[in-house]
């Protein structure tokens, strides 16, 4: 039979699936319903110091080939956030924490004051493509940024770190380097690509009231799996692939692109919530098929070959 069960920063997951940031990750219930759904691990919506209205409506459209999404980082703010993350233990898989700012220094604060020890690790998103102040639009996808916001978190949290970084920047394995240089624990390799437009030709206006939004879902898979196997071989610590994850078999393909888990995100909009479950069991039936034992054994594949 096979194992699922994968670690990512020595952290112990019953399969590779997450609960990628931002989606049904708002509530404390909610995050135990997705674990229902079969989810190995769940990472909360990020949160900021302040509370943040965010963009306004509409923030997520369709298009045929994926999912537009400008939310601008709503969230209740740090003392909200403190009060609806406890007791995490009942969520019944590792919860990860988000945490965003506009510098090292807001970083730094909300390590150093959100993060408690019931969060399994943290996870730290230098690459939001559509919200100033933030990830790209903010500078925080050059190695030099990285290295600093990396080092700044590791000082206030003894919590496994991982860095989530952009896919639209041609230096990723500088930048993935500087993350690891500076001690984060493990990287997070997708966010949504971009920014995009998508213009209504009756109203003769951007679709988004933001204009500009992130790209997800299908599309944007090939090149995710790409950004994943080019900082494989260049890093020692653990991958997590994201980026339009829909099915087992884009599951698997990102696993021997050189990722240890899964970040499952637009998928639960297109498969539903038990996306979780039903990328498991093809996995598992894969694995049972072609004589794999465990989910590391499939890690890499593509660069030995």
């Amino acid at each position: 039979m096979a194992n699922l069960s994968t670690k990512i920063c020595g952290i112990k997951l019953s399969n590779p699936t997450i609960l990628a940031s931002g989606i049904l990750g708002v509530t404390k219930s909610s995050l135990k319903n997705v674990v229902s759904n079969g989810a190995g691990a769940v990472i909360i919506k990020s949160i900021s110091k302040e509370p943040r209205k965010g963009h306004n409506n509409p923030i997520l459209i369709t298009y045929e080939g994926g999912m537009i999404n400008a939310v601008g980082y709503s969230n209740p703010g740090l003392e909200e956030a403190k009060n609806e993350f406890t007791d995490l233990a009942e969520v019944g898989a590792p919860v990860i924490a988000s945490i965003i700012g506009t510098n090292a220094e807001d970083f730094a604060y909300m390590a150093k004051n959100f993060l408690t020890k019931e969060f399994a690790a943290v996870e730290a998103p230098l690459s939001c493509p559509h919200t100033p102040g933030f990830g790209t639009l903010a500078g925080q996808g050059t190695p030099e940024a990285t290295f600093a916001i990396t080092k700044a978190i590791k000082q206030n949290t003894n919590l496994p770190l991982i860095i989530k970084l952009s896919p639209n920047i041609p230096n990723l394995v500088e930048i993935a380097k500087a993350a690891q240089a500076a001690g984060a624990d493990a990287l997070n390799m997708g966010n949504t690509h971009g920014p995009g437009m998508v213009i209504d030709i009756e109203t003769k206006q951007p679709t988004m009231d933001f204009k500009v939004g992130g790209l997800s879902g299908p599309a944007i898979r090939p090149v995710a799996v790409r950004c994943v196997y080019d900082i494989y071989p260049n890093v020692k610590i653990p991958i997590i692939g994201c980026g339009g994850i829909t099915t087992w078999r884009d599951g698997i393909e990102m696993l021997m692109a050189g990722a240890s888990a899964l970040n499952i995100g637009s998928a639960v909009y297109y498969e539903g919530i038990d996306v979780f479950k039903k990328i498991c069991q093809g996995i598992s039936d894969f694995m049972d098929q072609h004589g794999y034992k465990t989910i590391q054994e499939m890690v890499g594949l593509a660069h030995k070959n």
